[in-house]
């Protein structure tokens, strides 16, 4: 167990701690996962914690995060959670592969192989990396390694485990693969996970990541996942942010398509203290579809960032993106959506969307769609809105009977459901659809199949 002290500066005492640990980083740790430790770290302590000077972060100061005191995980810890007493993910009709990972290492519970179709390989990135380097060759690092965010490099230096899954060609799982990320610890803490997903040519999977804290103790969630898919494979990713009101999540993902791919992305932000959502889509052949949406709910002082990066690098791909956010109380939110159409990305059609409700006078939300176009022959738009809830639309449902408050919770589900539609597993849309309408009641403040009081 490692301490990171607040009495010297952020960058200061993570060096000291990179310092200090260098031995227990690379202790049971694959070549694979220990090439890039060094380099990361140096390029995260030129960069420094991002503050408002930074393009990148201008809506979102993540320094007072860092200003805590923390504990890691450095190896793994061997105690053991009951998972059938502090949690339950009650998705009726939903049956999927179940895969935990508690503070960024994977569960030595979980009994990966069971019932996936033969080639599959689902298990701990440590255990593959020392197993099974060659699967991640050509993959790990080679997506993020591009990256200038120094929290990425911050990953790719403290990483020692997290969520690996290779689909050879071909294969399609029909269930969904379910990824629960749980946070517990009677200490602050601060875990750093990194996930890895290989889906080769015509290849189908579904995975859905749920994200919850199981203690009221602060967190610090660092992850970083690549996600390569293969010429003609379908992929869909779904993530659902549960965490308390305590937790600082930075979440990067990239995505790397091949020709005639199909990704769909969709994020459900319900809770949370501070959330960074960073997605970046490289398209990497030609007729590639991607659908990337997102919605998040904020209220008291929570804050939801999401900074989402297209790269239409090849011709005749198509991108869609739709995200929403629905702020109460002294919340507030951020997106920045960049789309570049590469100089022979010619006949590309993209598309972008960011519309905002404001339900009270302090809430406040920063949008900044871009669009950087370097080819001639293409079809995009972008657009944002920030505006409060629909006065001629509340009055219309009104002077029919309905309350206020059941009028304004009928527009505000339907302001959400246009995303909710674009999830193509139906317990789960309806599923969500309950969470959402539960959280625009004020039932919940936290997962409430969770048994922990972590309502902050």
């Amino acid at each position: 167990m490692s301490i990171i002290s607040e009495k010297i500066s952020q960058t200061d005492q993570l060096a000291s701690l990179f310092e200090q640990s260098r031995e227990k980083l690379n202790q049971g740790s694959s070549p694979i996962l220990n090439r890039m430790r060094e380099v990361s770290f140096k390029r995260f302590a030129q960069a420094g914690i991002p503050d408002f000077k930074n393009e990148d972060y201008k809506y979102t100061n993540l320094k007072p995060a860092f200003e805590k005191s923390y504990r890691q995980e450095l190896v793994r810890e061997s105690g053991l959670i009951n998972l059938n007493e502090v949690f339950k993910c009650n998705i009726p009709q939903l049956d999927t592969h179940l895969v935990f990972l508690v503070n960024g290492w994977f569960y030595s519970g979980n009994n990966p192989r069971a019932e996936l179709p033969n080639g599959v390989v689902l298990g701990g990135l440590e255990q593959i990396a020392n197993d099974k380097p060659e699967l991640l060759q050509n993959h790990l690092n080679r997506q993020a390694g591009l990256s200038n965010d120094p929290f990425v490099a911050l990953n790719t230096a403290f990483a020692k485990d997290g969520f690996f899954l290779f689909v050879p060609k071909g294969v399609v799982i029909e269930k969904p693969i379910q990824i629960i990320n749980l946070l517990s610890s009677d200490e602050n803490l601060m875990a750093t996970q990194r996930n890895l997903v290989i889906a080769e040519a015509a290849s189908q999977v579904k995975l859905l990541v749920c994200d919850h804290t199981l203690t009221s103790t602060s967190f610090l969630f660092n992850t970083v996942s690549e996600i390569f898919v293969g010429e003609d494979a379908m992929v869909d990713v779904y993530t659902i942010q549960n965490h308390h009101n305590q937790s600082t999540s930075i979440n990067s993902a990239f995505y790397k398509q091949e020709r005639n791919s199909n990704l769909v992305t969709g994020t459900v932000s319900l809770h949370g203290g501070l959330i960074r959502n960073n997605l970046k889509v490289t398209f990497n052949g030609e007729h590639a579809e991607a659908n990337v949406n997102g919605i998040s709910f904020t209220d008291k002082k929570q804050h939801v960032d999401n900074f989402t990066v297209i790269e239409h690098s090849s011709p005749n791909c198509l991108s869609n993106q739709i995200y929403k956010n629905i702020l109460d109380d002294e919340s507030t939110g951020a997106f920045a959506g960049r789309i570049h159409v590469a100089r022979d990305a010619q006949q590309t059609v993209a598309f972008q969307r960011n519309n905002n409700v404001l339900l009270s006078d302090k809430a406040r939300m920063q949008t900044k769609p871009q669009l950087i176009i370097d080819a001639d022959d293409v079809k995009c738009s972008h657009g944002a809105t920030v505006g409060q809830i629909d006065e001629e639309a509340l009055f219309f449902l009104r002077a029919r009977g309905i309350g206020e408050k059941d009028a304004r919770m009928m527009l505000m589900n339907a302001f959400a459901h246009e995303v909710i539609l674009k999830i193509s597993i139906e317990p789960l849309r309806e599923r969500i659809d309950e969470l959402i309408e539960k959280r625009l009641n004020g039932e919940i403040s936290r997962c409430h199949d969770c048994n922990y009081q972590c309502n902050c």
